[in-house]
């Protein structure tokens, strides 16, 4: 993850790179340079800087996950014994050794953490579940398992005629 520069702002074309480069990160530079109106060395410009100031954290691919054997997913809340630093600390260090938690988020509300999981069926689930119920700190589970995923993340929804909100 970069760690953001001192950032000038955003303008329209910076909000088309942004835009674009989320939907293909593939694209070559001379292609992104003519969809936003640029010259291919300018636009190459931009694109480091937007990387330098911290709005690109990374480029990558979006895996199948079905046909590379984790097709079951889930969701498990989690509820600590205390909600203390320490124990915040405890949890979340060992929570992110565990390959199979796709993401761990702490939330507001009526629980403490909420965990992506990506399995290859049930029989895995149970064994990572006997992992997650035995971290520092884990009071109660609850699971949710994916039975269709009717939308996946498809990216921010950038507007390239508008500025962002300034960052508070």
């Amino acid at each position: 993850m970069n760690t953001p520069a001192k950032s000038k702002g955003l303008d329209r074309i910076d909000l088309s790179i942004l835009d674009t480069l989320q939907r293909d990160g593939r694209i070559a530079n001379v292609d992104l340079a003519k969809k936003v109106n640029l010259s291919a060395s300018p636009c190459i410009d931009r694109v480091k800087r937007l990387e330098k100031e911290g709005y690109i954290d990374g480029f990558g691919a979006r895996l199948n996950a079905a046909k590379l054997g984790f097709g079951t997913a889930a969701f498990i809340q989690v509820t600590l014994d205390r909600t203390t630093s320490e124990v915040f600390d405890k949890f979340r260090d060992a929570v992110v050794q565990i390959p199979q938690v796709a993401e761990c988020h702490m939330v507001a509300g009526g629980f403490d953490y909420l965990l992506k999981l990506r399995l290859p069926n049930m029989d895995a689930y149970r064994s990572i579940l006997a992992l997650i119920v035995d971290l520092p700190g884990v009071a109660q589970t609850h699971t949710y398992v994916v039975i269709e995923q009717v939308k996946n993340d498809a990216g921010l929804p950038i507007k390239p005629t508008e500025s962002p909100p300034a960052a508070g």
